[in-house]
């Protein structure tokens, strides 16, 4: 008996020195800890469609070209590229020392090198009916077919499209354009995924979904920094999915998770003071960054009165939109509902941070409460006399934005209604111009402002396209369609800004503010790339 205790008690003693062992490895890995609160639904770049998939794709996979820091369009798999002087065939030159990640369907289970053959398919893929990928709109109006891709040689790719189309290198920047192997994306079907294979600085490990999700280093990244040391810095990422924001910022506060984005209204005020500045509470217990974010918020207005509901409404009066846009304090929307997240959208639709911004060369609306009340005394209605009810549609996570509005609409005699609505009937009702007035928001796919300009192109009426304001203006069209065949980027832009003062004179929509991302970092974690699309690149990161 005296033996056998004995026996138990080393092999005790063991388990204690292994497991000190393990966690003293452990320890010596650089793991940069997320949280994604809002799930996971696929990590294949074709179905990258949402926040948290366009992240964590962007870590395992790579595509032709990429963006900086600035939104430039920089080298990635393709080192250089040559577009026609007609501006519809693009020729990419590939490297040749990037390879897929190791899996057991290659050829001795390690990955194989990439080749223009696979560019082909990958974006083949975007636009196949078998795929139903949510990606499809990135090539479906601007190719032939699946001839359009072309592999001159395994090194040189090449895409024709239909019409020119100066934003499209931006275009390939998206992660729905990054490279997939083909022989082991026909072999895991719809299981790929969960088991996405790519080019990227980290490679997948394990996904168990609601929980953890695990991704490595990838050993073979061709990618260096500027000293000649290969990418990644770190070892590992490891993100978990709390969907209570409030247990995902506490297990930030006590040092669980590296990274945490952006502040919910249920803690704001203990983080940020009304004027946006981190509380003294946190000062110096972490890093705490706002910076530019390509969305738009704003209140939609339904314009075509060839619309019976816009017909009734007082909204069909240019200078009713115009007291609407006049009579919102927007810099006291954003200090007292937002704690200094955002910025007045004063400048036009097109937010500030998109390449070509520029806040003195398109005059959106000011707070002017005195000229709103002249604009209604214009339109018939003085003191809002006579006008009758709008009714302003809304989901329940904008309810207070909307209130606001509304009591700055009261101040001027303009009567609002609220109408609040699940997120997915509201969407369904703004695709068929059901609704006269709505919260919206648009959010940048790519760095380019034809992106938002698009939205008010009478060819992108709803439902197939994103003009849930239905507005349709023969001269604003003429520039849209112009500006594709204005290869100079300043000269583009110029052609934007008109369009945008177009939208702004017509005023189909009430631009609220220019939305900012707000990353919060541990003490120890250097080199992330602040961008705003706000895109994760993790390749950089240092953990000390």
């Amino acid at each position: 008996m005296r033996g056998s205790f004995k026996y138990i008690f080393w092999i005790f003693c063991c388990i204690i020195i292994i497991s000190c062992k393990q966690n003293s490895d452990h320890n010596e890995k650089k793991i940069f800890n997320i949280n994604l609160d809002q799930g996971l639904t696929s990590m294949d770049p074709a179905f990258a469609r949402n926040q948290n998939a366009i992240w964590m794709t962007n870590q395992i996979f790579n595509g032709l070209v990429q963006i900086d820091s600035s939104l430039q369009t920089i080298p990635c798999i393709a080192r250089s590229w040559q577009v026609s002087a007609d501006g519809l065939t693009y020729t990419f030159n590939l490297r040749n020392d990037v390879y897929f990640q190791d899996d057991p369907i290659f050829k001795n289970g390690k990955g194989r090198k990439v080749v223009a053959g696979d560019f082909s398919y990958s974006f083949y893929r975007l636009i196949d009916p078998k795929v139903a990928s949510s990606g499809g709109w990135i090539f479906s109006d601007k190719v032939k077919d699946q001839s359009s891709f072309i592999a001159l040689t395994d090194s040189t790719f090449q895409i024709k499209l239909v019409r020119p189309f100066p934003p499209f290198m931006n275009l390939l920047t998206t992660q729905y354009c990054s490279v997939v192997p083909k022989e082991v994306v026909e072999h895991y079907g719809k299981d790929f995924r969960s088991h996405p294979v790519g080019t990227g600085p980290f490679k997948f490990k394990y996904w168990k979904e609601g929980e953890i999700l695990v991704l490595l280093k990838n050993e073979h990244y061709f990618e260096k920094d500027k000293k000649g040391i290969q990418l990644p810095y770190l070892d590992a990422v490891k993100a978990t999915f709390i969907t209570d924001k409030q247990s995902g910022f506490m297990s930030f506060l006590k040092k669980d998770l590296d990274f945490y984005y952006n502040v919910d209204g249920s803690y704001r005020d203990d983080i940020l003071t009304k004027s946006g500045n981190m509380s003294s509470k946190y000062k110096g217990k972490f890093s705490l960054t706002k910076s530019p974010y390509l969305c738009t918020e704003y209140v939609g207005i339904l314009v075509d009165t060839n619309l019976a509901i816009v017909k009734k409404s007082p909204l069909k009066l240019r200078k009713i939109r115009q007291a609407i846009n006049y009579a919102i304090d927007r810099s006291k929307l954003i200090r007292y509902l937002r704690n200094g997240i955002g910025i007045a959208a004063t400048s036009g639709f097109i937010p500030k941070g998109m390449p070509g911004f520029d806040s003195l060369a398109v005059h959106g609306y000011a707070y002017n409460p005195a000229l709103s009340a002249k604009l209604l005394s214009e339109a018939g209605f003085p003191d809002g006399k006579g006008l009758p009810e709008i009714t302003l549609n809304t989901t329940t996570t904008y309810k207070d934005l909307i209130e606001f509005i509304q009591g700055e609409l009261t101040n001027v005699g303009i009567k609002v209604k609220i109408d609040v609505s699940p997120s997915a009937s509201l969407r369904d009702l703004m695709s068929k111009n059901s609704v006269n007035f709505f919260r919206g928001s648009w959010l940048a796919d790519y760095a380019d402002g034809e992106n938002f300009l698009s939205m008010f192109y009478s060819k992108n009426k709803v439902p197939y396209g994103p003009n849930y304001f239905a507005f349709y203006n023969k001269e604003f069209d003429k520039l849209f369609e112009q500006s594709y065949y204005e290869v100079d980027d300043e000269k583009r832009f110029e052609l934007y800004r008109k369009m945008d003062q177009m939208v702004m004179d017509n005023a189909p929509v009430v631009p609220l503010f220019y939305d900012q991302s707000v990353v919060m970092l541990q003490n120890n974690i250097s080199g992330y790339a602040f961008n705003a699309l706000s895109l994760m690149i993790l390749k950089n990161i240092k953990k000390d």
